[in-house]
């Protein structure tokens, strides 16, 4: 992915809020099934979508506080920024055409 967690130098807030693309975040855990189901997934998109949006990962164990903020009950849960808004969010495996149809409405051309 091109980024698969948030730099360790900028906090999520501020790494979601000044993104200067829309940012796409799977709340994930190791023990998940269906996170590992969605990975492939997510990767093909940050390769796909790269120079144009972020997918990052936030595995919900070791940030329980993120985790916490968006009200994260059950994994995955993928939350679309944009302009550091959430402006969609949905839990489950996600089919790739839904992903990039919702990407493309927000990618700048």
């Amino acid at each position: 992915m091109e980024t698969t967690a948030q730099p360790t130098t900028v906090s999520f807030d501020d790494f979601v809020t000044n993104s200067d693309r829309p940012v796409l975040v799977d709340f994930w855990a190791e023990w998940c099934g269906p996170c590992h189901m969605v990975a492939p997934t997510l990767e093909e998109i940050a390769r796909e979508y790269s120079g144009k949006a972020y997918v990052i990962k936030v595995n919900v164990d070791t940030k329980p506080h993120v985790a916490a903020k968006f009200q994260i009950q059950s994994i995955p849960t993928l939350i679309l920024f944009h302009e550091g808004k959430p402006v969609w969010r949905q839990s489950g495996v996600q089919p790739k055409r839904v992903l990039t149809d919702l990407l493309d409405t927000y990618v700048q051309r």
